[in-house]
């Protein structure tokens, strides 16, 4: 068994992350070591720091500008502006291919790497975008922008898990970016959980008197776990469209408990 030895420094791994998971020109200011992409992931509610609060941003300021329906859906277009509908792709292909493919592995992962957008991705796209601009409309404007903050980097943290807990269902060679993703040591696992927890934790306690934290941080994480034996069952590993598919969800079951706490 080869063991590869990871030098890129701290900077260069969320450097790539910031370049791996957005469409923002990060890379014409540094260009990261080529072994610090298979950290992408340790690194991942990081990235969500920045999305999640540029759609609060978006959210909350802009319903001052324009009624509440457009600011929403201007909040929803900036992440898929800045990620380039990175998981919304994952979402479509996971669909498509658990949806397609029946209980055939090699079926499966066919499907999920055809650039093609089947009926199952179609109806997932839709009916996730519709549940995620239902969440937000039902919300009042601060409480759908602090929510966002916070569950995008939550939600992340939580499928990154899929990392450590089964190995990748391809080769290197087949993988979409020719990349799989390092499992996690003990010092990276507890950077991924401060990322993650600490909005969170910031949001918990803004909102102890109004929210169940229990049900905010558990039923989520049980979403995943859900998640996880379909995708152990039917793959014994994880692709990138897997943990595109699973942060989604997970962030739009964070909404749908969200929203139960603040009515």
């Amino acid at each position: 068994m080869q063991i590869s030895i990871d030098t890129s420094k701290w900077y260069d791994r969320i450097w790539a992350a910031l370049i791996f998971f957005t469409r923002l020109p990060f890379w014409r200011l540094h260009q990261p070591d080529k072994d610090a992409y298979k950290t992408v992931v340790e690194h991942w509610p990081l990235v969500g720091w920045l999305t999640g609060s540029s759609m609060a941003a978006v959210l909350y300021f802009g319903s001052m500008v324009f009624p509440y329906t457009v600011a929403i859906l201007l909040a929803m277009l900036t992440r898929l502006l800045m990620t380039g509908a990175l998981h919304e792709d994952g979402l479509a292909d996971f669909m498509d291919g658990f949806g397609g493919g029946g209980t055939d592995r090699q079926r499966i992962l066919d499907i999920m790497k055809d650039s093609h957008v089947g009926t199952y991705g179609v109806i997932s796209l839709i009916l996730y975008f519709a549940l995620f601009f239902s969440c937000l409309h039902a919300m009042q404007p601060l409480d759908g922008a602090l929510l966002l903050a916070v569950a995008d980097p939550y939600a992340k943290m939580v499928a990154a898990q899929l990392i450590q807990m089964m190995p990748y269902a391809r080769s290197e060679e087949t993988a979409k970016n020719h990349t799989i993703y390092r499992k996690f040591d003990i010092k990276a696992g507890i950077s991924l959980a401060v990322q993650g927890l600490m909005p969170m934790a910031l949001y918990i306690y803004i909102m102890y008197a109004r929210i169940d934290w229990q049900l905010l941080i558990f039923i989520p994480a049980l979403v995943m776990y859900f998640l996880y034996l379909l995708i152990w069952r039917r793959l014994r590993g994880y692709t990138g469209d897997c943990c595109g598919a699973v942060v989604l969800l997970v962030e739009l079951t964070t909404l749908l408990v969200g929203l139960i706490a603040v009515q």
